[in-house]
């Protein structure tokens, strides 16, 4: 007998891949997976139009939705996307020596809410001592003039100096021209491997983001997976199913990438890689899902949105996910 149909949208992760292949089916579930490689469309289909059941979302996005009495979408803890991101902060040398010297400058950004930026001016913030009242948030292209998707129609909770999207300047352009003194993104400016004055905040940034987790236990992640709520209501059990086979196909995708005799990616020292990993996390897990192992990170998200102007105050992290029976507390 066939399950509801479920169309997810989302990128071909590794941890995904056995759910595309029919691999790891849900249980009364037909699922419709359509692999999407670009989040931004899958977010902005999802929040313009609620096109698919359930999809790949910005994590900070939703918590800005999911904290209003009106949110269309209910979460569960699968995390499709995790970046650390000390090394994607580039800054003009010739202003920026420190991470201090970023207070009262400008600096660039594709969209002031993306949660890449988010998590670095979280971990500027808290790690490292800036004080970002001050800044002028230039938002804009990285290395072209396009815009980073739909911006969010949620207002601030309060004024930040924000200058909107540039359909002229990209702020590769900017940064070299000193126009802002650093740009913190997703993504990297063409002029850091062409200007000898943009560069790595963090040139040593591997090390910092290991002495970072083992520290803080953040990990940051940037996207989680949404259910329509009209879908969850009518049919609660399927947040349970959908989490059950992300965590069969991750452990999956975990095995596999293990088994060292052929490498499964094309990294020559993938097999040092994997034993530094399993040193730093302390396990053989670095990518768990659910609430609690995960916890110091979405308690870090969701103070920096406070602290960001973009949610009012921090929210118990329960009141973002519905409930999950049975395997949670071991994945």
């Amino acid at each position: 007998m066939s399950g509801i149909p479920i169309t997810f949208a989302c990128g071909l992760y590794d941890r995904m891949l056995a759910l595309y292949t029919g691999d790891v089916k849900p249980h009364g579930i037909d699922l419709n997976f359509l692999a999407i490689d670009h989040p931004r469309e899958i977010f902005d289909r999802m929040l313009i139009n609620l096109e698919f059941d359930a999809c790949e979302m910005s994590s900070s996005e939703y918590i800005r939705h999911a904290v209003r009495p009106d949110c269309p979408m209910v979460a569960i803890p699968v995390f499709p996307s995790r970046v650390f991101r000390h090394g994607y902060i580039a800054i003009d040398t010739r202003q920026v020596k420190e991470p201090k010297d970023l207070a009262g400058k400008r600096i660039g950004v594709p969209l002031y809410a993306m949660t890449a930026a988010i998590f670095i001016r979280g971990l500027l913030q808290h790690d490292q001592g800036v004080d970002l009242s001050g800044v002028t948030w230039v938002e804009g292209g990285i290395n072209d003039t396009k815009p980073h998707g739909a911006p969010s129609s949620i207002p601030l909770t309060r004024k930040v100096t924000i200058e909107p999207h540039s359909t002229t300047l990209s702020l590769n352009a900017r940064l070299e021209s000193g126009d802002i003194a650093g740009l913190i993104s997703s993504g990297l400016p063409k002029a850091l491997k062409t200007n000898p004055n943009v560069a790595r905040l963090f040139p040593d940034y591997r090390a910092r983001e290991i002495d970072y987790v083992k520290r803080t236990g953040i990990f940051p992640i940037m996207h989680l997976v949404v259910i329509r709520r009209d879908v969850y209501e009518k049919n609660p059990f399927v947040a349970t199913s959908l989490f059950n086979a992300f965590c069969e196909a991750k452990a999956i995708a975990a095995r596999k990438m293990r088994e060292l005799g052929t490498l499964r990616y094309m990294l020559p020292w993938m097999a040092s890689e994997i034993e530094e990993i399993d040193a730093v996390f302390g396990g053989d897990d670095a990518w768990p899902y659910g609430i609690e192992p995960n916890r110091a990170t979405l308690e870090a998200l969701v103070q920096y949105l406070a602290d960001q102007a973009l949610i009012e105050q921090p929210v118990p992290l329960e009141t973002l996910f519905v409930p999950i029976y049975g395997q949670e507390a071991k994945s």
